[in-house]
């Protein structure tokens, strides 16, 4: 399948990955329930300690496929950190060898925001859990629409 092909269906356990410079949320879910669970925050600058951290989630949840969100501006251009998430796509693909799904993320932060608070953890205290709900976030819009994904 060429880069940004359409995607096949893709049945099974999934990870989810909200890419950032500092943190990485990861989240995991499962295609049959349609549902994501935040499971984890990789809080690593260092590649290779990112890749080590991420390859034991793999070993550990089997993943039939990877979904990492896609940042853009609010009117769908890209920024710096587009380029990073595909940079960080293509390198998940290559090392694990699984399809790579990239995923509109817009607004993932802020309706991870209002998840939390909602479940009354507001200001300061959201900061640990954050990136891991908005990569819940992330999948959970995979799954809601799967034909929105495209491969890295």
């Amino acid at each position: 399948m060429p880069d940004g092909g359409a995607i096949a269906t893709i049945h099974g356990t999934f990870l989810a990955f909200d890419f950032g410079t500092k943190r990485i949320g990861v989240a995991v879910g499962n295609s049959i329930s349609a549902t994501a669970q935040p499971l984890t925050t990789l809080r690593s600058e260092q590649n290779e300690q990112r890749f080590a951290a991420i390859e034991a989630l793999i070993r550990e949840w089997q993943p039939a496929a990877l979904v990492v969100g896609l940042p853009s501006n609010d009117d769908g251009t890209p920024h710096e950190l587009t380029r990073l998430c595909r940079r960080f796509a293509q390198r998940l693909k290559g090392r694990f060898d699984l399809p790579t799904i990239l995923v509109d993320e817009r607004y993932t932060s802020a309706a991870a925001s209002s998840q939390l608070a909602e479940a009354g953890i507001r200001g300061i205290k959201q900061k640990p859990l954050l990136d891991q709900v908005a990569a819940q976030q992330i999948l959970q819009a995979y799954f809601e629409e799967p034909a929105m994904g495209l491969m890295a």
